[in-house]
């Protein structure tokens, strides 16, 4: 495995402070989009007067649509160059806000989601490998930490700024758009101060799409699957706090309050980003266990929060399951770079974050059909008790696995120094471990 990513031209210069800067504000800009209709979601439903079901529908597409990205088009900047793939990743987050800010139907809200999630999943591989790009080799983890800020940030951003606009200012559903707009064009402005990092002999070798196939390695597959379920679970409580906290606040606690439901979920995003950076520090067999352990209290705190009509849970909830769904996934990226062979391992990561997405929207969906049918208490309190209890069934897995497949697992297989490679290593996302792969 080279100590360089494979699109390196060369060491980094003077500009590339400026340029890091850059592709980080892209990266940052183009998730804050996909979380600014979280504390409008109430407004949308009151303005066109779709249902709860309908909201959950409308958060799903976005997840959907981030799952078909990286399957089709995730290795896209390997072939056309970083520039391209994040400006057009912009281009598609402007398109998206343009088509919020002029909607006056449902379909234009399910357009608009589709192409934010098109956008996301562009950014996700051309930002993170960009920042890898920029940086020199002993600072890689560090460009992976950035690239961990500017996902997670833009992502708590966007909810948290959309809130707050949404509150205290006017045009609630015009205005955090218009924000949103310029904040995109100063990102697509921002591009011009970045160095294209791939090769010019591999760019002129133009598109060749192809679906990423999704395959598991076997040597790796029972602590792969486990890692998946339990970030896939905290993902699936990430999506319903996404597209119903703003549901609970106003019906439950009679909180009519936008801002609030921005700083819920932004909370929830936050936390994922500690998460993922606690499996660095934290010894790897204890990471899984804890994340699982953290789970079942989410899930407590939530379904209590439902129970009760309080607040105080719904916030700590949130809190704690981030840091539980960044450890899984932290753990899962770390079993991954640690056991798999570089050209395994972008199929890998590619299965693995399918797996986390698939799982952020199927049951929101689910949860949206329950509270249809039985009311946002019983509805709510019901998903919590299966995600409990899918965390739980992968602890006792975790109790039963047989001492012999945990060894990648557990202490990694050696880095390209001959030390051991630390679990979690890979944290910024999946194509942290993809621009390794070369």
């Amino acid at each position: 495995m080279p100590s360089a990513p494979p699109g390196r031209t060369g060491p980094p210069g003077r500009s590339a402070p400026l340029a890091r800067a850059a592709v980080a504000l892209a990266f940052w800009v183009t998730m804050a989009g996909t979380t600014v209709p979280t504390p409008l979601y109430s407004l949308y439903q009151h303005a066109f007067g779709f249902s709860p079901f309908m909201v959950t529908v409308i958060f799903a597409v976005y997840a959907l649509g981030v799952v078909a990205g990286l399957l089709a088009l995730g290795r896209l900047s390997d072939q056309i160059g970083r520039r391209p793939v994040m400006a057009t990743a912009l281009l598609l987050a402007a398109a998206a806000a343009g088509l919020f800010e002029a909607a006056d139907s449902l379909p234009w809200l399910l357009t608009a989601r589709v192409l934010s999630g098109f956008g996301a999943a562009l950014i996700t591989g051309a930002a993170t490998a960009a920042l890898l790009d920029l940086a020199a080799p002993e600072r890689r983890l560090r460009a992976q930490t950035l690239a961990l800020a500017a996902n997670m940030g833009g992502l708590a951003g966007g909810t948290l700024f959309s809130g707050i606009l949404a509150e205290w200012a006017g045009s609630p559903l015009r205005l955090p758009w218009t924000v949103t707009l310029v904040l995109t064009g100063i990102a697509l402005i921002g591009l011009s101060a970045v160095p294209e990092t791939v090769p010019a002999e591999i760019r002129a070798g133009g598109i060749r799409l192809r679906f990423q196939p999704l395959r598991i390695p076997a040597d790796i597959r029972p602590a792969f699957l486990r890692a998946a379920l339990a970030g896939g679970s905290g993902f699936a409580v990430s999506g319903v706090l996404t597209a119903v906290s703003g549901l609970f606040l106003a019906t439950v606690l009679d909180l009519h309050n936008h801002a609030l439901t921005g700083l819920v979920v932004a909370l929830a995003f936050l936390s994922t980003a500690v998460g993922q950076l606690l499996v660095r520090v934290l010894p790897p067999a204890r990471t899984l266990p804890l994340a699982c352990a953290g789970l079942v209290l989410a899930a407590a705190l939530i379904a209590g929060a439902l129970l009760t009509g309080t607040l105080a849970p719904l916030l700590l909830g949130a809190c704690v399951n981030g840091l539980a769904t960044g450890t899984a996934i932290g753990t899962g990226l770390g079993t991954i770079n640690g056991g798999v062979a570089p050209e395994r391992r972008g199929e890998t990561v590619s299965t693995f974050f399918a797996v986390l997405f698939s799982m952020l929207s199927v049951p929101v969906i689910g949860v949206g059909v329950l509270i249809q049918a039985t009311g946002l208490r019983t509805g709510g309190v019901t998903f919590s008790a299966v995600v409990a209890a899918l965390a739980v069934g992968v602890a006792a897995g975790l109790v039963r696995r047989p001492r012999e497949a945990t060894g990648a697992e557990e202490s990694g297989t050696p880095g390209p120094t001959g030390t051991p490679r630390p679990t979690g290593a890979n944290t910024a996302g999946p194509s942290a471990a993809l621009a390794e792969e070369a």
